[in-house]
């Protein structure tokens, strides 16, 4: 019997319900529970639910989970859960954290998740074996504003590709204090700015916006930049930019508007 080491738990999109029966009795059986609070969140009334469903737990934000002496120190002697929104490896953060259990001879357990990639890929209506790389929009910060992600959008565009874009959730760029997700209006925002950057119009383009995804919550839409930029509603969002849409693709998106 395993009496120690470190489990990575996927709680799923945002839905405690849907964690795997695995997942609820790897993260009951331990010793200590770390929810990993800065690659994604749950939503306020799933948090406070988190202890009923598993047992006490602690935050651990950026710092405590790229250095995470004290998380491998405890696994050393004891079973530590990190308990990760999503799939536990769709972030290279928690692979890192496989690497290096490996390096110290502490055993470490992988328990997955639904992603959001999963969900969205097949709920929009989007043929998944046509998506290429994502990205992320990032916050801006003062004067400085990366156009990658765009230039992956144009990249996957070129190749008839469609492109999953995630949103920030910190405008400090820092991952330790309190999240603010993306809204709508400000990814748009960043998208213009990019677009202004490489000198490209994306005015005219289609976009998908994901709204609270994996939540009874969950809500699609699809229009213009201008469109997407005026959505009030839901709390953790994405984009996607598709590319050139196949018949039933475009009739899957028209339910949708």
């Amino acid at each position: 019997m395993v009496e120690n080491g470190l489990w990575l738990i996927g709680l799923g999109p945002g839905d405690l319900q849907q964690m795997t029966v695995a997942a609820l009795e790897a993260a009951r059986d331990a010793d200590h529970r770390f929810l990993e609070g800065y690659t994604a969140l749950l939503p306020p009334e799933e948090l406070l639910e988190l202890e009923a469903v598993i047992g006490p737990w602690e935050l651990r934000m950026r710092s405590a989970v790229e250095v995470p002496d004290d998380l491998l120190s405890l696994a050393q002697t004891s079973k530590v859960a990190l308990l990760v929104v999503g799939d536990p490896l769709q972030a290279t953060t928690h692979v890192d954290l496989e690497l290096r259990c490996s390096d110290l001879g502490i055993p470490c357990h992988v328990l997955h998740g639904i992603s959001i990639t999963t969900i969205v890929t097949g709920a929009v209506g989007l043929q998944s074996y046509r998506f290429g790389r994502q990205c992320t929009f990032a916050y801006p910060y003062g004067e400085y504003l990366p156009t990658s992600p765009l230039e992956i959008i144009l990249a996957n565009r070129e190749r008839d590709l469609h492109t999953l874009a995630l949103l920030d959730l910190d405008p400090t760029g820092m991952g330790e204090a309190e999240q603010t997700p993306m809204s709508p209006k400000v990814a748009i925002d960043v998208l213009r700015k990019m677009a202004s950057v490489l000198e490209i119009d994306v005015e005219d383009w289609t976009i998908v916006l994901c709204s609270d995804m994996g939540t009874e919550n969950a809500r699609i839409s699809v229009g213009s930049p201008a469109e997407i930029s005026d959505v009030k509603s839901g709390r953790i969002h994405c984009l996607i930019v598709p590319a050139k849409l196949h018949d039933v693709e475009a009739a899957a998106l028209q339910r949708w508007d």
